[in-house]
């Protein structure tokens, strides 16, 4: 009996050459459908249209042409099992021993600027990933091919028997995780539509189940340790474009991940240096030279093998500058071709591009945990300063006021314990990561003096609020004469009691930073 291939694609490419190969090397009859039968019929191909294998017409526009029992049953019939053949014969259905189908572009069609409903509904396929299912249950017996680069690889298994098993599971695999993503993909498009829509509200939010779906972007040469592996997976690398040096690792991805959240909290020209996902340097500026002036002030050790992003354009001044001491990565917008000849001295470091500004954003933060995953809105919003409380009995000065707001920004996005010293668009010295809140404190005024920065006159800040008054206590003692916090310790009055008792000015913000 002649084999039957169903042949049903969106994704054309390829396809006429694959066809020609099962119908004159392999002896296959093809069945298809649409515009996929109308092209293998155009060159010259012999092809069935499914509406005459079935005896059944396409009707519904399209909506129904392949959910029919001489499909369904010719491809999940078992060819071990008596009992499906006779039930297959008596019924007049033909096995169908390969398929070949890739779906509906839902995700491209949704990811058009405003793309209307219906037509996202409109494509949401349902024949497709109906036989897929059923061709990749079935894999024992049949081949099922949802890539069209793996079309090489099933008619070289063809050509060695042997081999086809291995192959028709690991296609079998490649199907689910096309349809799992698939069916992500509606979901959540589904749910924005419903956040977006007032009548719908009560349903959007996080749904009950989770399914995340990401494809695989590359290999990693290691995580964040060289004993442990690791792949990224997403359109990180859509983000950004590396013009030129190794290979990105784990770490950098996460380091620049950092840097690009942090540098888009800022209009002004700005420089960033981070390590380990923790700015210890940022300023702003006239101009990027000036910040990385300041920036690099703040501590001059820390950025060896560090992070540096701008969100200007970096020219030939500040890029010969900045090549005078090891950097893992830069990232900017742009370039000037000046500086680029200078950075290319350089081949081991990473140069990249943000491609759609720095910036980029992120609905989500999703992190594992023993058991699962958790979930959070991205913290994204900085607090309206409107909103904001002068809790002591002197109020900030103006400068005060634009050095706070500049650490507000920047300590939100130091791990918690997090102190930020502040003077001018400056940071003095920064606290990461302490058990306690006044160790933090004491990190940040030990780095500022050994980079010798004075903090008198200063601003600090901190990302939650301050449990004693020891901390601010800390803060005044070192010059600092003023002080930014969410505030809301059941000790509130005793640390504005001491701000007031050392002439500090002190504001409380409402809303906390928490970074862990």
């Amino acid at each position: 009996m002649q084999k039957l291939a169903l042949l049903s694609v969106s994704d054309k490419s390829g396809l006429v050459d694959f066809a020609t190969a099962l119908v004159n090397q392999h002896g296959y009859k093809l069945l298809s459908t649409g515009g996929t039968a109308k092209l293998l019929a155009e060159k010259g191909l012999p092809v069935t249209e499914v509406s005459q294998h079935t005896g059944f017409p396409e009707m519904m526009e399209g909506r129904v042409k392949t959910l029919h029992p001489k499909i369904h049953g010719g491809l999940l019939c078992r060819r071990d099992k008596a009992d499906h053949l006779a039930a297959a014969a008596a019924h007049g259905i033909d096995l169908i021993d390969l398929v070949v189908v890739n779906l509906y572009p839902f995700e491209q069609t949704v990811a058009k600027k405003d793309v209307h409903f219906e037509e996202a509904i409109e494509n949401i396929d349902i024949g497709g990933p109906s036989m897929l299912r059923s061709a990749a249950k079935n894999h024992e017996s049949v081949t099922v091919v949802v890539d069209p680069a793996d079309y090489a690889l099933v008619l070289a298994a063809f050509a060695a028997p042997d081999t086809l098993p291995a192959l028709r599971r690991k296609l079998a695999l490649k199907v689910f995780q096309r349809t799992g993503a698939y069916d992500t993909a509606i979901a959540a498009y589904l749910e924005k539509q419903a956040a977006e829509t007032p009548d719908l509200a009560a349903l959007s939010g996080y749904p009950e189940s989770l399914t995340l779906s990401y494809k695989k972007a590359q290999s990693l040469r290691y995580g964040e340790n060289p004993h442990q592996q690791a792949a990224l997976y997403g359109t990180f690398l859509d983000h950004f474009q590396q013009l030129q040096g190794k290979e990105l690792s784990y770490n950098n991805i996460l380091d620049i991940t950092s840097a690009t959240y942090l540098i888009g909290e800022f209009e002004k020209p700005t420089l960033a240096i981070l390590k380990h996902t923790n700015p210890c340097g940022v300023a702003c500026a006239d101009t990027l030279e000036a910040a990385w002036e300041k920036a690099y002030a703040t501590d001059r050790q820390a950025p060896f093998g560090g992070i540096i992003i701008v969100n200007r354009t970096l020219e030939a001044g500040l890029a010969k500058t900045i090549s005078e001491i090891f950097t893992e990565v830069i990232i900017a917008p742009r370039y000037t071709d000046e500086a680029l000849a200078i950075f290319s001295k350089k081949k081991n470091l990473r140069l990249m591009i943000a491609k759609e500004g720095v910036g980029a954003d992120s609905l989500y933060d999703v992190r594992s945990v023993i058991g699962g995953l958790l979930v959070q809105d991205r913290n994204k919003i900085l607090g309206n300063p409107r909103d904001f409380k002068v809790v002591t009995k002197r109020q900030p000065t103006p400068e005060e006021w634009d050095s706070m707001m500049f650490g507000w920004r920047v300590c939100k996005h130091v791990k918690s314990n997090a102190i930020v010293y502040v003077r001018d668009e400056q940071t003095l010295g920064v606290g990461a990561g302490q058990m306690a809140r006044v160790d933090s404190s004491r990190i940040a005024v030990w780095k500022a003096g050994e980079a010798k920065l004075d903090l008198k006159g200063s601003v600090v800040v901190s990302e939650a609020l301050f449990p004693f008054a020891d901390g601010l206590i800390a803060a005044a003692e070192a010059g600092a004469t003023a002080a930014i916090q969410p505030g809301g310790s059941v000790r509130d009055e005793e640390v504005i009691k001491a701000a007031d008792e050392r002439g500090m000015t002190m504001v409380f913000t409402g809303l906390r930073h928490f970074k862990h």
